[in-house]
């Protein structure tokens, strides 16, 4: 079976309703790894480049990919940054 590969619309900051903002930004770039956007061994944008793409603080980026590792959806290797590991099967 083929794996649905859509495109995931832009993150909206303004659109987040009553959720952690964290939250928020680690459920759109689990979608975009779902979608195939993000593929595994992708790198992430680091913290700071993660903040200002999603126009969030850097606490929440930190947070977001925190709560993707714990998802196993992507792995921190220090001094590397963070990589893509791939949705869980």
């Amino acid at each position: 079976m083929m794996p649905c590969v859509t495109e995931v619309g832009a993150f909206d900051p303004g659109a987040v309703g009553p959720q952690f903002v964290y939250l928020a930004v680690a459920d759109h770039i689990a979608a975009r790894i779902a979608a195939g956007e993000l593929a595994p061994g992708a790198p992430l944008a680091d913290e700071r480049d993660l903040a200002a793409e999603y126009e969030v603080s850097v606490v929440t980026g930190h947070q977001a990919i925190g709560l993707l590792r714990s998802r196993g959806l992507v792995v921190t290797l220090p001094g590397k940054g963070s990589y893509v590991t791939g949705p869980r099967a």
